[in-house]
């Protein structure tokens, strides 16, 4: 599965920006899609996922302000990220996990997301 992350840019606090995932197969067949970040100097964090079936589930410290989505026709899934602040500062990548017995991991290349006013 190849994936490519878009949207990232420069937004001021309080703003919006819409992330996209795209992947080069079905987004039915694979088994969850998520994003992640990573600001300078810190661990790769978990932001948020949508399984096969639709299920959804976010960090805390974005749960309220973003929303994933997805358009199956364009196999592309949506990260929609409302009331940015600052520490949402981050190069973000989406990542695929597809498989039955056997789970592999996919990486989107990163899009920076900056927060700053």
């Amino acid at each position: 599965v190849q994936l490519q992350a878009s949207g990232g840019g420069l937004v001021q606090p309080g703003g919006s920006l819409r992330l996209s995932c795209a992947a080069s197969r079905s987004i039915f067949s694979i088994n969850v899609m998520s994003w992640y970040r990573q600001a300078p100097g810190t661990q790769r964090e978990w932001v948020a996922s949508i399984r096969s079936g639709g299920m959804t589930n976010y960090a805390d410290s974005v749960k309220g302000r973003f929303t994933l989505s997805r358009d199956v026709d364009k196999n592309t899934v949506y990260l929609q990220m409302n009331s940015l602040k600052p520490e949402d500062t981050a190069v973000y990548f989406c990542k695929a996990v597809r498989g039955v017995k056997t789970l592999y991991d996919y990486w989107g290349q990163g899009t920076q997301v900056t927060v700053s006013s």
